[in-house]
């Protein structure tokens, strides 16, 4: 097949396929990489909070960066973190529910009056210690 007709076949410009062709040949990726200007500028910060608070997702992190004065999108953040590996594992949303519920089972009755999780908190602490 004529690489004319194979073009047409996939619907690419002759030109393009030719300049991914000499690209791969040439041990080049076929496309990309892409300048990325943003997330240069603001990964030095982006690490910083991500790696202080290993915790925290790319929307807090990037609430922090936008809070030190970095103009960025939380794709950008997002980004960033995947690159880096400093994202939370999708199970600790799990591990927060559990202890979350565990907290809830402490109380058995639930709190009636204004204060009272505050005076069962310090009457727990008189009583421990």
């Amino acid at each position: 097949m004529s690489t004319t007709r194979f073009c047409r076949l996939i619907d690419m410009l002759e030109r393009t396929w030719r300049r991914r062709q000499a690209r791969g040949r040439a041990g080049m990726p076929v496309k990309g990489p892409w300048p990325m200007p943003v997330a240069e500028a603001v990964e030095a910060v982006v690490v910083k909070h991500a790696e202080a608070h290993p915790a925290w997702g790319h929307r807090k992190v990037w609430a922090m960066a936008r809070f030190d004065g970095h103009r960025v999108s939380p794709a950008t953040v997002l980004r960033i973190m995947r690159r880096r590996g400093l994202l939370p594992e999708a199970a600790y949303q799990r591990e927060r529910r559990q202890l979350a519920a565990a907290r809830k089972a402490a109380f058995v009755t639930p709190p009636s009056g204004a204060n009272e999780v505050y005076r069962l908190a310090i009457l727990d602490r008189r009583a421990w210690g």
